[in-house]
């Protein structure tokens, strides 16, 4: 990678990119209410389990679309792969918003063409994976993003919905690194299969309770994210 792609990673890695993923707690929020995330220890389980279910479908998505496979199978593969509703809708909102953010920032061709041919929203994994390549950056790049925005969005969001300390999420999310690496390299892997092979050779893993909680959550009159 040369410096000016490292640096375009960078950027598009950074939570302050505005594409709208601060205002969703993937899960976490329902997941709070339930009582499985109570403290730092919790949060590392349900960071886990998100990344090595959900975390992997959304790096494989996006290194398959870094990779040039056509964004709009990968979009349909993507909803097979979502069963609730509630993700399905907010997949497509944060893809959306990713798309303006990145079509100001890293003008192309493709991303035009997906915009025009999504215009309520692709595949958030879709739209980074396509980010990542008019950025310069390959697969792997991209499944290291998608991989990291799966378990630090719940991370951040438990900050405000527990008060945690900040030092200690940021604890929590160092001890994953180990799993990052290997879940963004089995989703770059599966892109190289998928180049070949289709689709279909993408990971399909899901985690039940996360559709659950998503429906449930975005019946709630009254919450604090949007997912």
């Amino acid at each position: 990678m040369n410096a000016s792609a490292r640096a375009a990673l960078l950027v598009l890695a950074d939570g302050r990119f505005p594409a709208g993923g601060h205002a969703h707690s993937g899960g976490a929020e329902a997941a709070v209410k339930a009582g499985r995330i109570t403290g730092p220890g919790t949060l590392e389980a349900f960071c886990r389990g998100r990344l090595h279910t959900s975390g992997l479908v959304a790096a494989a998505l996006a290194a398959a679309a870094a990779a040039g496979l056509d964004p709009l199978l990968l979009d349909e593969a993507a909803d097979a792969r979502t069963p609730s509703p509630a993700l399905r809708a907010t997949a497509r909102k944060l893809g959306r918003q990713l798309m303006r953010a990145a079509r100001a920032a890293w003008p192309s061709p493709a991303l035009d063409a997906l915009a025009a041919a999504r215009p309520r929203g692709a595949h958030q994994p879709i739209v980074l994976g396509l980010t990542a390549r008019s950025a310069g950056l390959g697969p792997p790049d991209a499944a290291h993003i998608a991989a990291y925005e799966s378990v630090t969005g719940p991370a951040t969001a438990a900050v405000r919905l527990l008060s945690l300390d900040p030092f200690s999420v940021s604890a929590v999310l160092a001890r994953l690194t180990p799993d990052l690496d290997d879940i963004a390299g089995q989703a770059a892997e599966a892109a190289v299969h998928a180049l070949d092979e289709g689709a279909d050779a993408l990971p399909a893993t899901t985690g039940p309770l996360l559709d659950i909680y998503a429906e449930q959550h975005a019946g709630w009159p009254v919450r604090l994210f949007a997912s």
